[in-house]
């Protein structure tokens, strides 16, 4: 070797170190990444994989294979795997391919769902509540709900088949995806009917034929598009079920009556082509005019009566009866009786008219008033007591009250109405008959003698004589002999000096004079007192026997006067 030649020397210990060092840096692999591998070797169901660094992992071979990805994996092919571990117990990095396809969609699928995007996927399994897909790797769950526009009893003919799908929902740290075929479908039928509602228009005439029938309606095909023809619009008359007018199959000609181009809802009508049986409806049936007409239906707030096809009136509950106010109108009539009605009111553009059935019977508080004037006496069944009086059972299906001032001239309301129970038959006298606010009152008191009037010139300062009835302890209840007229007198009116002023010095049946003190007539007030009698007396005693200057006493005075008293008597 000559001396200008340079000498190559071998590398140190150190310079190959440091390509090692080199080498691994170049080849970096971390748990948790995806990186890209060679298939080495195949060995029986599992495939030896170099992922660079002198690091080789195995994998089994059906994760290779899956829904839309059969295929044979060779030796030399290059693929992406997810390292789990660099190294193992045995020296080996585990590594996964399903793992890798997973990562990897997944941040396909999020691209896609963020840009509201379709996705193609794989059913190929069922579970609880709907199917598995697989898209590209990632597992989607399919609810049963979501895989039709209509309920699928067999999904088989879609296993296996690649398809588009919409992703409703990712939650990556859950691993959970739910997708929809059923919102892919809605969406491109939606794109049909834009075309085949574009050559719709409202007011035209069209033939279809009906698809389906429900209890509010009946939906109608359209050459590709379905529109509704509701119960109210198959007939002016009522129509209790759109079978009656309608069968599944039949062709029928309709009109469109509305299209909601966003909705793409079509509403269609029968009727509409028909002769409209309200135009001059006012001229027709006149109010207070009387006909018949058959009852159609029945509600909890009336009966509807057709009074021709195509016409019907309503008879509100509170004009079906005069006398029962809270009874259920199928009480009262019955579908498809004929009934008498007059009519109430006629409204042409709310299409509503107003009947009545009691109007058509004579008003039971007329009846009544013509049969049993004011003064006239009737008898009937305690229907019920209240806080104010007693209802009475009439002729005529009609009550009358007696209020608790009517029930007794002498005793308080409060205390009689107790002696009086339900169904009891009883006697009253008619007192007055409101046949506008449909009120009888009536009285029981008044077939009795008014007490006041019948006791004759009682007069105010009157000395009468009495008989005790009560004695109690506040003082005592007394009639007035040789009349009804009762009243209270009370402690305080039972003696001049307060000692005698005690209720048990009397008893019942004791009689004694007292003096009036009050008699009111028109308020049936009367009032007595023994006292106001003892203190009179006492003045008239001292007016006769004895003067200021005499020098008498009082017990002189009184002496001369019950001696005078007593003589008087004698005689």
């Amino acid at each position: 070797m000559t001396a200008g030649t340079a000498v190559q020397r071998a590398p140190s210990r150190e310079d190959f170190a440091a390509l090692l060092e080199e080498s691994f840096l170049s080849h970096e692999i971390t748990e948790g990444s995806v990186v890209k591998g060679r298939v080495v070797a195949i060995e029986k169901d599992v495939a030896v994989i170099d992922i660079g660094a002198k690091t080789e992992g195995r994998v089994a071979l059906k994760e290779f294979n899956g829904p839309g990805r059969e295929g044979e994996l060779a030796v030399g092919d290059e693929v992406e795997v997810y390292v789990d571990r660099i190294e193992n117990a045995l020296g080996e990095a585990v590594i996964s391919r399903d793992k890798a396809r997973r990562e990897e969609s997944w941040v396909k699928l999020e691209k896609a769902f963020e840009a509201n995007e379709r996705v193609t996927g794989t059913i190929f399994n069922q579970v609880k509540g709907g199917y598995t897909v697989d898209l590209d790797g990632a597992v989607a769950f399919l609810p049963r709900s979501q895989v039709d526009i209509r309920p699928v009893r067999d999904v088989t003919p879609l296993l296996g088949t690649p398809q588009p799908f919409q992703i409703l929902k990712m939650d990556r740290r859950r691993g959970n995806i739910v997708v929809s075929r059923r919102t892919v479908l809605e969406e491109s039928r939606a794109e049909q009917r834009s075309e085949l509602v574009a050559n719709l228009e409202e007011g035209q005439v069209i033939d279809g034929v009906v698809k389906n029938i429900t209890e509010y309606g009946a939906f109608v095909d359209l050459g590709g598009i379905d529109g509704l023809l509701h119960v109210t619009d198959m007939a002016w008359r009522r129509v209790n079920h759109p079978s009656e007018v309608v069968t599944i199959g039949q062709t029928v000609k309709v009109k469109i009556i509305k299209i909601n181009h966003e909705t793409h809802r079509i509403s269609l009508g029968i009727k509409q082509l028909l002769a409209d049986p309200w135009e001059g409806i006012a001229q027709r049936y006149p109010v207070d005019a009387k006909l018949k007409g058959r009852v159609t239906n029945i509600t909890d707030y009336g009966a509807f009566v057709e009074l021709e096809p195509g016409i019907e009136g309503l008879i509100h509950v509170s004009e079906m009866s005069w006398t029962k106010k809270n009874v259920h109108p199928g009480k009262i009539v019955s579908t498809s009786q004929e009934v008498e009605v007059q009519i109430l009111e006629v409204d042409p553009v709310k299409r509503r008219i107003s009947l009545g059935l009691k109007q058509t019977l004579q008003n039971p508080w007329e009846a009544f008033a013509e049969q049993h004037p004011v003064g006239s006496e009737v008898e009937g069944e305690v229907k019920n007591k209240t806080e104010f009086g007693l209802f009475i059972g009439l002729d005529g299906d009609v009550d009358g009250m007696v209020h608790l001032s009517d029930l007794d001239w002498n005793r308080p309301g409060e205390q009689v109405i107790e002696e009086f129970k339900k169904g009891d038959m009883l006697r009253a006298q008619v007192l007055d008959v409101d046949v506008e606010k449909e009120r009888i009152s009536l009285g029981i008191k008044q077939l009795g003698g008014d007490p006041f009037a019948e006791a004759g010139e009682i007069k105010k300062g009157q000395i009468v004589t009495c008989e005790v009835t009560e004695v109690k302890d506040s003082g005592i209840e007394v009639k007035i002999v040789d009349t009804d007229l009762s009243t209270f007198i009370r402690r305080a009116e039972l003696a001049r000096d307060r000692g005698d002023q005690r209720p048990e010095r009397f008893a019942a049946g004791e009689k004694f004079d007292a003096r009036v003190v009050q008699f009111d007539r028109k308020a049936r007030r009367v009032q007595l007192s023994i006292k106001a009698l003892e203190v009179a007396e006492e003045k008239e005693a001292m007016a006769q026997f004895g003067s200021a200057d005499s020098g008498a006493s009082l017990g002189d005075i009184l002496g001369a006067a019950f001696k005078k008293a007593r003589t008087s008597d004698d005689k």
